[in-house]
């Protein structure tokens, strides 16, 4: 995968946040989280080079982005971390203003019949069967119109993390998917299993909020 174009936004974007946070979550001194961010700006593009370059029309490069630039910075702290604090850390360097505007408009068209088109077209092309770092799912509407899951029995931050030592921090990516699903407004993100825990697979449900009376 080339570092220009979304690995090199996504940097810009939000390695403020990622830089700032390690203060918070992990007590690092703002000079310390200056050189840890310089030296996880280097493993960041050694991570993004060794990846293959997705296919167009695969919907999820923006997450296995996000997963190379957690795993840039936990390559660097000084001490392993604990999961509670990677995702506290993870949660609060991701969800910043834009990323809180970009999941409001995206639960605008929740349910739309661009959404659903979307999840069909994503189910049928199995970008995993060609990539190890991409994603494999499947589109399940609920029954009873409230909703749908994504269920994946395939996932690149799985295949990615486990290959950089880093497999035991997988949950900590997996809970951001809560975080999402509050800022979007529209639904309730309800899950049984994932991958990362050794369930069967990851189901993401999503379910219409009530209308406020």
């Amino acid at each position: 995968m080339k570092y220009a174009g979304m690995p090199l936004g996504m940097w810009l974007l939000f390695r403020r946040s990622f830089r700032e946070n390690l203060t918070d979550a992990f007590g690092v001194a703002p000079a310390d989280a200056k050189r840890i961010t310089k030296k996880a700006r280097s493993r960041y593009k050694e991570i993004i080079a060794k990846l293959p370059a997705f296919e167009q029309g695969d919907r999820f490069r923006m997450n296995i982005v996000s997963c190379a630039m957690l795993s840039a910075f936990l390559l660097n702290l000084p001490e392993k971390p604990a999961l509670e604090r990677v995702t506290r850390y993870y949660r609060e360097a991701m969800m910043t203003g834009p990323m809180r505007w970009f999941c409001r408009m995206g639960g605008k068209q929740k349910f739309s019949e661009k959404d659903v088109a979307g999840m069909k077209a994503t189910a049928a092309f199995r970008a995993a069967d060609r990539n190890p770092y991409s994603w494999n799912m499947d589109f399940l509407p609920y029954a009873d119109g409230s909703g749908y899951e994504a269920r994946f029995s395939q996932c690149g931050i799985c295949t990615l993390m486990k290959e950089l030592g880093l497999f035991e921090y997988v949950p900590a990516m997996c809970r951001l998917d809560y975080a999402m699903s509050d800022a979007g407004g529209a639904t309730d993100f309800v899950r049984e299993y994932t991958l990362a825990s050794g369930g069967p697979y990851c189901d993401c449900g999503y379910k219409r909020k009530a209308a406020v009376k």
